[in-house]
């Protein structure tokens, strides 16, 4: 006979090879914290309930306490001959009170329980995250007011376009990050459901109580059909998409401190303790840590693919495939946290330099569409003034000029209703200062911007 906990049909041992192939307590063994939680929850319900008695639910409580503080300080051995953390779990319980430890399991599946492991550690590490966004958004807030006056050029197809605020550029990935804080909160609501009641699939036969167990992990509500609890995966897979748009976000800002570092770029300059050399080439620096983290970013795009195509074929209700779901999960959660940490910290090891930004922001005829505007308002259709600038730049740079280098005789060729006012709108900071309507790049609305953002992450 098996002397596994499902053994009691089974004539012969497991197969070696096939013991190390199904266990997953390599890896499940890190959800033992939520699976203790649940287990003193569903105790505690089975005392208050009468399917076992106070006394007996005592000694089982001590028991678990018991285990929890001992791995927490580093005691306990985790058997990894075990199947996984449920069995693990419970035979160290057994260990501490004999028999009455196998009444745990009175009612409850290793499938119920497993939904609701994942869901506290989702719930738990959301919590984390969320914090570590907060720390991100305070330290690119910070970077932004402190080179709140620096003026650069903005991008569009990775040319020249028009002179926006740096800090104006910074607070976008703010704005980025702050939609994926209301979608992790958003997605919360969702995996803040009990599932534990549900058992193998079909419920239990016994009396439990599933609104204490929900108010007793806190569970905001429970699920309305045990066939769908024991199989759902959506919560998970919510989870790594959301996480794969926020790791999407923080690799666009890392692009943009790889080519901003760069020789060609010139922009900032990264500490040297966020930086690292070459074993061959003396000279380098390089920005190690955006590359890894813009790396990483497919490591997250990858976990969600494969828990998707995991899910897609699956009938009801539980199937062993599911528990593929665990390293993908596992693994965003350590990538994204790390991304976070660090280039949190990197952030704050930045200079940004002025004079090679001011260079930068006058060349390359940043300036063209104020020259149109301002043609706008000497009374031209905004297409004419368009075509005249066009004109006037394909003139500029024949001669190797930029607009404002250009004389008022010059202009007037292209256009006589150009006068000597022209001069004010082909300022790299005027242009800048006439775009003060909300959500632009002008002086006033950024710093309502930085105020605003400030309040909101102090909330």
């Amino acid at each position: 006979m098996s002397k596994k906990l499902w053994g009691g049909r089974f004539t012969s041992d497991t197969n070696e090879m096939v013991n190390t192939f199904n266990s997953s307590i390599q890896f499940d063994k890190r959800l033992w914290r939520e699976d203790i939680q649940g287990s003193i929850a569903y105790c505690k319900m089975l005392g208050k309930q009468g399917i076992i008695s106070e006394n007996e639910a005592k000694k089982i409580l001590s028991a678990l306490q018991e285990i929890y503080s001992e791995i927490e300080k580093g005691t306990f051995i985790f058997d990894e001959s075990s199947e996984d953390i449920h069995t693990l779990i419970e035979k160290a319980l057994r260990q501490k009170t004999g028999t009455l430890g196998e009444m745990i399991h009175t009612g409850r599946s290793r499938n119920d329980q497993i939904a609701l492991d994942t869901r506290l550690f989702i719930k738990n590490s959301t919590g984390n995250i969320l914090q570590l966004i907060r720390e991100f958004q305070l330290s690119l807030i910070e970077l932004a007011e402190k080179n709140q006056d620096l003026i650069m050029p903005g991008y569009t197809h990775l040319q020249r376009a028009q002179p926006v605020l740096l800090a104006h550029h910074l607070l976008a990935y703010y704005e980025m990050t702050k939609r994926d804080t209301q979608r992790y909160k958003e997605a919360l609501k969702r995996t803040n459901v009990l599932p534990l009641g549900s058992a193998a699939l079909a419920g239990t036969t016994f009396n439990i109580d599933r609104e204490f167990l929900s108010k007793e992990l806190r569970l905001q509500r429970i699920t309305a059909n045990s066939m769908d609890a024991v199989s759902d995966r959506d919560f998970i897979a919510e989870f790594i998409f959301i996480s794969s748009l926020l790791m999407m976000h923080l690799s666009r800002l890392c692009e943009e401190l790889i080519i901003w570092s760069t020789q060609e770029f010139d922009f900032i300059e990264i500490s040297d303790s966020f930086a690292t050399g070459s074993s061959i080439m003396p000279q380098k620096k390089n920005p190690d840590i955006p590359e890894l983290i813009r790396g990483k970013t497919g490591r997250v795009y990858g976990h969600l693919i494969s828990l998707l195509t995991t899910m897609k074929g699956l009938p009801l209700t539980y199937n062993k495939d599911m528990q593929e779901d665990k390293e993908p999960l596992f693994d965003t959660v350590d990538t994204v946290e790390k991304s976070l940490s660090i280039l949190s910290l990197l952030l704050r090891e930045i200079d940004f330099k002025k004079e090679n930004l001011k260079k930068a922001t006058e060349n390359g005829y940043l300036v063209a569409t104020d020259l149109a505007d301002y043609l706008v308002t000497k009374g031209l259709t905004f297409r004419k003034a368009h075509h005249i600038v066009g004109d006037m730049i394909l003139s500029a740079q024949k001669q190797n000029k930029e607009l404002h280098q250009l004389d008022l005789h010059e202009m007037k060729h292209f256009s006589s209703l150009i006068g000597n006012d022209v001069y004010a709108w082909l300022d790299p900071a005027s242009c800048i200062d006439r775009r003060n309507i909300k959500g632009a790049t002008g002086p006033k609305e950024v710093k309502k911007a930085v105020r605003k953002a400030k309040k909101e992450l102090q909330s």
